[in-house]
């Protein structure tokens, strides 16, 4: 996109109208298959790499976008409690159930994870999509998908907000004190903490929620999201023409690097256990930069994804 297509976008978003979700949909999560390629791939990374144990009893997402299913394959796994959090109320009952009931086969039939053919953009990828039999066996599948615990799920969905409901769904989220402290066993993101404006108090407040054995599993998108004709472009921009690309909007990016966001989990206490980058040729002469990232480094000007897994001390 052109920088005047942009302006002309965030200026629109002032609009009446322009916010309401309808004309904000995420992507990715109305599809059950996509939901499950994403949560197996972050319990499966976790598991390579000596974390996960025992599955995660008290799971939380960030940003589940248009449906929970997510948290729903979380819960078909063998979790007890899944805890949403979204800045827009995108999900609705009647998606998560579709994308519930589809989910349930997936699992009943031990489906391979869909791959990259599938889903060429879904990272990390895989050394195997075959079903992860020994993290999910018959017992613990047999517990987690009995008919009295998928009723149980399915009522979760209809009420959330019932005392002993499975799922809390909170919308807007801004406030530590919604968990318990020290009580999460596995908090997980797809292509969210791109989006968060307070980067940095996310990243303490999921320190303050994580248990002293849990971790942290994020997949971030470093590129521009379409704000730009290079993916990325958005370092071309200063602070005031990002201020009118951004206009009205409840989210966008806040254009932080790979080096940017490892630096914030060392400086919230926390061990990163593993990475995986994705690297894409700069399509920017470096001169090209605004003046806030004209010193970012190589390895940053070429880093377009991160994976990261990570625990608390």
């Amino acid at each position: 996109m052109s920088p005047l297509i942009e302006l002309t976008r965030g200026l629109t978003s002032y609009l009446p109208g322009f916010g309401h979700p309808i004309f904000t949909r995420t992507g990715g999560t109305n599809s059950a298959r996509y939901c499950y390629a994403v949560w197996m791939r972050h319990l499966v990374k976790a598991k390579e790499n000596g974390l996960a144990a025992s599955l995660p009893s008290l799971v939380a997402e960030l940003g589940p976008g248009d449906s929970l299913g997510m948290g729903l394959a979380a819960l078909l796994s063998g979790s007890e409690k899944y805890f949403a959090f979204d800045v827009v109320r995108y999900a609705n009952p009647a998606k998560n159930l579709t994308i519930y009931s589809e989910l349930i086969d997936l699992f009943r039939n031990r489906a391979s994870i869909p791959d990259e053919k599938e889903f060429p953009l879904v990272k990390p990828y895989l050394s195997t999509y075959d079903f992860p039999s020994i993290i999910l066996t018959d017992t613990i599948l047999e517990k987690s998908l009995s008919t009295e615990r998928l009723e149980n799920i399915r009522a979760s969905i209809l009420s959330p907000e019932k005392t002993g409901s499975m799922i809390v769904y909170q919308v807007p989220w801004n406030d530590s004190a919604v968990i318990q402290e020290n009580s999460v066993d596995m908090i997980f993101s797809q292509a969210t903490l791109e989006h968060v404006d307070e980067i940095e108090d996310c990243y303490r407040i999921m320190h303050d929620w994580l248990k002293p054995s849990g971790f942290m599993s994020h997949q971030i998108d470093l590129k521009c999201h379409g704000t730009s004709n290079h993916w990325n472009g958005h370092w071309q921009y200063s602070d005031r023409m990002w201020k009118i690309i951004r206009g009205k909007r409840q989210w966008l990016l806040n254009r932080l690097t790979c080096s940017q966001h490892l630096r914030l989990l060392k400086k919230n206490r926390f061990e990163i256990v593993y990475t995986k980058t994705v690297t894409s040729k700069s399509q920017l002469n470096r001169k090209s930069l605004d003046k806030k990232f004209i010193s970012i480094s190589d390895m940053d000007l070429e880093t377009s994804g991160l994976f990261f897994l990570a625990t608390k001390y």
